[in-house]
């Protein structure tokens, strides 16, 4: 069973990770949403879009969430703030799903990221 700290390093580990990280952490049936075109991705399509995104340096979470459904799937949700050397905040409420492959052997089948809502005018 992977516990609540190591999920949360793992998941640290895919904000900061090399391109070959991702490979090894990101399972073939992933289905990914972005912020950004195309916003909808699977399996390598979604590797090759997070491998060409920027590494952030500074990464933190809040308002940490998990659920396991059931054996061999963990279910993540958490708020995150990431920036590299200080600079470009990027903010999004987050979700992530792990599936269990073997002992101690876990890949993200799923991620999801939302930005914060812009202020919005009332009528």
């Amino acid at each position: 069973m992977m516990d609540d700290a190591r999920i949360w390093t793992f998941e640290e580990s895919l904000w900061t990770a090399t391109p070959e990280h991702y490979r090894e952490s990101i399972d073939d049936e992933c289905l990914m949403v972005v912020p950004t075109p195309p916003f909808v991705m699977s399996g390598e399509e979604a590797v090759a879009a997070v491998s060409a995104t920027p590494r952030w340096t500074d990464v933190s979470f809040t308002e940490r969430r998990v659920a396991r459904p059931q054996e061999g799937l963990i279910v993540i949700a958490y708020r995150v703030r990431a920036s590299k050397d200080g600079e470009d905040a990027y903010e999004a409420h987050c979700t992530s799903t792990y599936r269990r492959r073997g002992h101690e052997d876990w890949t993200v089948i799923q991620h999801q990221q939302t930005p914060p809502l812009a202020a919005t005018t009332t009528r």
